[in-house]
């Protein structure tokens, strides 16, 4: 398993499809060499919404690269121009060789500087639909299970792109996809 981008952002203004502007530091960016971890997340990383985002539970949100053929697709069916590049889909981190049907509540993320624990699943909102593009995106995140997941913090350090990671796992009592679609059914 490898880390492919660390992803970071600030909160900035932008203007959803619906003409809505939006407050929001989903349009995360690839930083380049070894990123300080600390108990909130990335160093230079910010959440517009502190309700929903961020805190010391969702310090830090994974997302698999495999997934990205997907949205590239959808979008390209929704008419949206452009290719998608690591931490579009509002992620910190992209990583290849794990998706969320081998990931359980508690499961250790071990990096060589810093060791992250998986936390719950990403639930979409409208700014995702914002910054897909299009307003299907949350929809099409319930229905493909394609979420992600949140990680709190459990030693801090440091993380670069193109560092492997090994899956340490926990209690394995609840897996993200079951406990993502317990949450989501019905609003698909």
């Amino acid at each position: 398993m490898q880390l492919l981008s660390v992803n970071t952002a600030r909160v900035e203004n932008f203007v959803a499809t619906s003409g809505q502007v939006l407050d929001s530091a989903i349009r995360k960016r690839p930083r380049q060499g070894a990123v300080a971890v600390g108990p909130l997340g990335l160093e230079g990383d910010e959440q517009a919404d502190l309700t929903v985002h961020g805190g010391q539970a969702k310090a830090v949100y994974a997302y698999p690269q495999a997934h990205y053929a997907f949205w590239q697709t959808v979008r390209g069916q929704a008419k949206v121009a452009g290719l998608l590049q690591p931490g579009d889909c509002g992620e910190n981190l992209t990583l290849d060789g794990l998706l969320e049907s081998g990931v359980w509540l508690g499961d250790v993320l071990r990096f060589p500087d810093c060791e992250l624990v998986v936390s719950e699943p990403r639930y979409p909102c409208f700014k995702f639909n914002a910054q897909m593009g299009f307003n299907q995106a949350a929809k099409l995140m319930v229905q493909s299970g394609y979420c992600g997941f949140y990680l709190a913090v459990r030693r801090e350090g440091s993380l670069a792109a193109g560092q492997a990671f090994e899956l340490l796992p926990g209690p394995r009592e609840v897996g993200i996809v079951e406990l993502f679609k317990a949450r989501m059914r019905g609003k698909a």
